[in-house]
C-alpha cells in the first residue's frame, strides 16, 4: 500500500504567505546537489509559499507531513500553521522517512 494520499492537497490559506524553515539536515542535502538542481528546488519552494502551489501531496498516515515533487527529487516538509518546515530533500529512491 502506498504511503501517499491519492488526492492532491492544497489547504485554503487565503493570501497568507508561508515562511520556510529549512533544517540543517535538509541544508546539507541541498548543498550536495548540483548548482542547477539547487536553483530549481529553490524556485519551486518559493512558488510553494503561496497556497502550496506545485506538485504537493499530503503523506498518508504521517500527520501534517507533505512532499513537493521536483523531477526525481522530493522536498519533505511539515506544515505548521503559516510555517513550512523542510526536514529533508531526497531522491525519490531514498523514500519518504
Amino acid at each position: 500500500m502506498s504511503k501517499l494520499a491519492t488526492a492532491r492537497v492544497a489547504p485554503k490559506m487565503g493570501l497568507v504567505r508561508c515562511r520556510i524553515e529549512i533544517s540543517e539536515k535538509a541544508r546539507e542535502q541541498l548543498r550536495a546537489l548540483p548548482k542547477e538542481m539547487r536553483r530549481n528546488i529553490g524556485r519551486r519552494m518559493e512558488a510553494m509559499r503561496d497556497d502550496l502551489r506545485g506538485d504537493v501531496l499530503k503523506l498518508r498516515d504521517k500527520g501534517n507531513r507533505y512532499r513537493l515533487r521536483i523531477g526525481t527529487f522530493r522536498v519533505l516538509f511539515v506544515l505548521a500553521g503559516d510555517v513550512i518546515q523542510v526536514y529533508a530533500v531526497n531522491d525519490r529512491k531514498q523514500g519518504y522517512d
